[in-house]
């Protein structure tokens, strides 16, 4: 047990970099917020709001990860929450089925914990054998604990068309939740261009893990949200594989990936009454946020309902000036 002069200088600690943090953050480039409560911040190249770069640098000087984690890595809304409920529910199946299993009652980021903010209570789900935890930082700034520990990774990425528009709904959703202004189509489409966004610039994100993946792929699942999609059956069962936790084949005989899929589609999540009423991060200021916020449509190709033909070029060529040269495409 820790002793009182331990938690006097855990405090003493925290207190310190809470001083420091705001000094620092004082003096970092100042980003629009696109609507939303807490500004961005440019950081070592990136944009984030004041909690989550705190919680990426709290997570570099403690997070200890072990070999046996598998974080699942991916920007702002790229298909965060569906990962999570597939790779939740395929490494629980055993211990839950799908009358039981906790994704009927909590949302998918409730289920998954979330390296930015909750990294520190991580360990009570390592012991129930649940090793999956969740962030949005970008490679670059993962603690280097993740990247010596030897850990698995799976990264999460889609059309950065698709990406914007869930991005743009996301931030006009919440601002009408809380009865301000939400920003207008057309400023937010430039801010993302610019690279204005959270964990942006959209491409660096994914270029770095997609680089990380090409050097350590045993350690390395890289998806794209179009192609899972297209095929579910076929990367669930990857996923599988690459967890630790392959279905046998009396399980795919029995249709195991088929009904996890089902339990975890897009209409099943979306309407089960804890994603319809609840709150995510209830009493934690402006992190708290309506469930139902964060599922919309889930949908390839929906932004051709909102982008014009000369903004979807736009953006397309910047996505190829990006990627240019790194073997990946993602339009």
């Amino acid at each position: 047990m820790e002793s009182h002069f331990d938690s006097h200088v855990e405090q003493h600690n925290e207190d310190e970099f809470q001083k420091s943090f705001k000094e620092m953050i004082s003096t970092l480039p100042k980003g629009n917020s696109w609507g939303l409560p807490d500004h961005l911040y440019q950081y070592q190249g990136f944009w984030f709001t004041p909690p989550f770069l705190q919680g990426v640098l709290l997570a570099q000087q403690q997070f200890e990860a072990q070999p046996t984690d598998i974080i699942l890595s991916s920007a702002p809304r790229t298909g965060t929450a569906w990962l999570k409920s597939l790779t939740f529910a395929t490494i629980t199946r055993t211990s839950y089925d799908d009358s039981t299993t906790p994704l009927l009652f909590r949302m998918p980021h409730d289920v998954v914990p979330f390296m930015e903010l909750d990294h520190a209570h991580f360990s009570a789900n390592r012991h129930l054998g649940i090793p999956l935890l969740a962030t949005h930082a970008p490679y670059s700034f993962l603690p280097t604990s993740i990247i010596d520990s030897g850990c698995k990774i799976i990264y999460i990425c889609r059309d950065p068309k698709d990406t914007f528009v869930s991005m743009y709904h996301i931030c006009t959703r919440y601002a009408k939740s809380q009865n301000t202004q939400p920003i207008e189509l057309d400023e937010a489409f430039e801010l993302f261009c610019e690279g204005v966004s959270w964990y942006g610039p959209y491409w660096d994100h994914v270029l770095g893990y997609w680089k990380a993946s090409l050097e350590h792929p045993d350690k390395f699942m890289f998806l794209k949200y179009e192609e899972m999609n297209e095929d579910t059956v076929l990367y669930l069962k990857k996923l599988a594989e690459f967890m630790g936790c392959p279905f046998s084949s009396e399980e795919q005989q029995k249709g195991v990936p088929e009904k996890i899929i089902k339990m975890c589609s897009f209409e099943n999540l979306s309407n089960l009454e804890v994603n319809k009423s609840g709150i995510h991060r209830e009493g934690q200021g402006n992190l708290e946020i309506q469930n139902k916020i964060y599922f919309r449509k889930g949908k390839v190709g929906d932004w051709k309902n909102y982008l014009t033909p000369k903004m979807a070029t736009q953006l397309d060529q910047i996505t190829q000036q990006k990627l240019s040269s790194s073997g990946l495409s993602l339009n």
